[in-house]
């Protein structure tokens, strides 16, 4: 996977965020300040017009580790609340552990995955049933190192690692928020969707639909 797959599913997050900002804010609204899926929204369509910006000298020499490192600086810098600085280190933890490779495999962006799950989880003192992002991201990262560990093709573990994401999502429907914003609410966040894992599953959907739109190189070979 080489910088332009990364730079394809940024893009396919920006599209898939800009299709589901009222949904995603209809969801923060009822848990939070009403505000989510116009954040996000305004913070991907900063990182592609960064992106675009980039000179032909600076964008031929990108990298993945590159392109995720700029998506997660911007966001930092667009997005205001908990989400800009949560998914900026995301972004940015990822990147840094993709490095200064041109080319990644799947077990290097799993790496990543991992990476950003960590920096999201440090940041924001989160974890697994606390009604949050990273229930979505916690449920996909596992997912997808097991599938690979078990040989699963790319379209495969990618699939999974969505569907998890999604599923991880729904489940946080009958929790109780436990931090953020939502956990002031007590029982009451119970029966609404966390819009953060609602997010966060939407992003890693668009991973696994830049993998069916872009090619993946690895030495020696194309991968479509």
């Amino acid at each position: 996977m080489d910088a332009e797959f990364f730079r394809t599913w940024i893009t396919c997050a920006a599209e898939v965020i800009q299709a589901n900002r009222d949904h995603l804010t209809q969801l923060d609204a009822a848990i939070g300040d009403a505000d989510h899926g116009i954040n996000l929204d305004r913070g991907f369509t900063a990182v592609l017009r960064t992106l675009d910006a980039q000179n032909p000298g600076v964008a031929a020499a990108a990298t993945p580790g590159r392109i995720l490192a700029v998506t997660g600086a911007t966001i930092i810098s667009e997005v205001g609340g908990a989400a800009g600085p949560l998914y900026g280190t995301a972004f940015r933890r990822a990147g840094k552990a993709l490095g200064k490779a041109a080319d990644v495999d799947l077990p290097a962006l799993s790496a990543a995955l991992e990476a950003a799950l960590t920096g999201v989880q440090e940041l924001g003192a989160a974890r697994e049933g606390d009604k949050t992002m990273v229930d979505a991201l916690a449920a996909a990262t596992k997912v997808f190192r097991h599938a690979l560990a078990a040989g699963a093709s790319q379209d495969d573990a990618l699939s999974m690692l969505a569907a998890a994401a999604s599923a991880a999502a729904v489940a946080t429907i009958p929790m109780q928020a436990l931090k953020g914003r939502a956990s002031y609410l007590g029982p009451r966040s119970v029966g609404h969707e966390d819009p953060g894992a609602a997010s966060a599953a939407l992003i890693l959907g668009a991973l696994r639909d830049a993998a069916r739109t872009a090619p993946m190189t690895v030495p020696g070979r194309t991968i479509r």
